[in-house]
C-alpha cells in the first residue's frame, strides 16, 4: 500500500485510529456488561454506544494530546 496521509496530518490520523479502536473495544465491553452478549439488538446497542463515544473521543484527543505531550516533556527523562 502506498502511503497517502501527509506528514503534517500524522497526529490527526493517529488520534483518529487510536480513538476508533479504543472506543470500539471499551464500548463493546461496557455493552456486554450492561445488557449481555445475547441481548436482543446487542449489535445495534453497541454500534450506537460506539459512534456516540467516538464522536466525543476523537475531538477530545485532538484537544488533550498537546497538553499530554507538554507534561511528558517535563516528566520523562532523556535516554
Amino acid at each position: 500500500m502506498t502511503p497517502f496521509v501527509p506528514k503534517r496530518l500524522e497526529q490527526v490520523a493517529f488520534g483518529l485510529f487510536l480513538t476508533f479502536f479504543m472506543t470500539f473495544i471499551i464500548t463493546g465491553i461496557s455493552t456486554v456488561l450492561a445488557v449481555g452478549p445475547d441481548a436482543p439488538g446487542f449489535a445495534g446497542l453497541w454500534f450506537v454506544a460506539w459512534m456516540s463515544s467516538w464522536a466525543v473521543a476523537f475531538p477530545a484527543v485532538l484537544v488533550v494530546a498537546p497538553f499530554v505531550r507538554r507534561i511528558l516533556r517535563v516528566i520523562v527523562r532523556p535516554a
